[in-house]
C-alpha cells in the first residue's frame, strides 16, 4: 500500500479546515473557541496517551513529563523572551509569532505524515490506524493553522500559504519514512514535547483570543465542543 497516497488524506482534511477558517471568517471567534479546545484535546486525548504508552516502553515516567515540559516551557521562552509576544487591549500583533506558530502545526503534520509511513512499515493494520487517528485532527490542523496567522497580524495570502505548508507536510513525513526510520525509543518522547506545545498554545493564545471582546459564555461553550468532539473521535476509532 502506498504511504504517500495514504496522507494525501490527512493532507485534504488539513486543507479543507483551513478552508473552513478562511470562508467563515466573521465567525473566527466562535472557530478559535472550537480550535482552542480540539488542541487541547488533540494533546491530552491523543498525543498524550500515545507518547505515554511509546515512551515508558523505553524510558521512565518522569522522562517523558520532563519532555511535555521542555516542550511547553521551550515554547514559553520562544513566546515570550524571543518573539515578544504579549495579549494587549490596543490588539498588538505579532506576525512572526503567527508563523512560528504554524510551523510547529505544520511540524506536527510533517510527523503525522511519519507516523503513518512508520504504522504501514510496521503493518497494514498497525497503519490503518494510525491514518485514522491523524485524520481525526487534521482538519482542527488547518484551522489552527489560519486562525494562528491572522490572529497575529497576517493576511489570508499569508494565511493561505501557510495552509498549504501544513496540508503538504503529512505527504512529506510520509515520504520521509521511504528512506529513514525514527528510532522508536525516540517516538514517544517527540510526542510528548508536542504535549507541551500544545497545551501551552491553546491556554495562553487561542483561549484567551477567542474570549477577547466576544460573549463568554458562547466561546466558552464552543472551547468545550471542540474538546469533547475531539475525545469522541478518538475514542471512536
Amino acid at each position: 500500500m502506498n504511504v504517500v497516497l495514504i496522507a494525501l488524506a490527512a493532507s485534504a482534511a488539513t486543507f479543507v479546515g483551513g478552508s473552513f477558517a478562511l470562508k467563515f471568517r466573521d465567525k473566527l471567534h466562535l472557530i478559535l473557541g472550537f480550535s482552542a479546545g480540539a488542541v487541547a484535546g488533540v494533546a491530552l486525548f491523543d498525543l498524550l496517551p500515545e507518547a505515554i504508552d511509546l515512551g515508558t516502553a523505553y524510558h521512565s515516567a518522569a522522562t517523558v513529563s520532563l519532555f511535555i515540559a521542555a516542550g511547553l516551557f521551550g515554547y514559553l521562552i520562544l513566546d515570550r523572551l524571543i518573539l515578544l509576544h504579549t495579549h494587549s487591549e490596543d490588539d498588538e500583533v505579532n506576525a512572526p509569532r503567527g508563523a512560528f506558530g504554524a510551523f510547529t502545526l505544520s511540524a506536527h503534520s510533517f510527523l503525522d505524515g511519519m507516523a503513518i509511513g512508520i504504522g504501514f512499515q510496521a503493518s497494514a493494520a498497525v497503519g490503518i490506524i494510525v491514518t485514522a487517528a491523524v485524520l481525526t485532527h487534521d482538519f482542527s490542523d488547518g484551522i489552527n493553522t489560519v486562525n494562528l496567522v491572522l490572529r497575529n497580524g497576517g493576511s489570508w495570502k499569508h494565511a493561505f500559504r501557510w495552509l498549504l505548508v501544513d496540508a503538504a507536510a503529512p505527504v512529506l513525513g510520509a515520504a520521509s519514512t521511504l528512506l529513514f526510520r525514527i528510532p522508536e525509543s525516540a517516538i514517544g518522547l517527540v510526542l510528548a514535547v508536542f504535549v507541551g506545545t500544545f497545551l501551552y498554545l491553546s491556554a495562553s493564545d487561542l483561549i484567551p483570543e477567542s474570549h477577547h471582546r466576544h460573549p463568554r459564555a458562547l466561546t466558552t461553550i464552543m472551547t468545550l465542543i471542540g474538546a469533547l468532539v475531539l475525545y469522541i473521535v478518538v475514542h471512536l476509532v
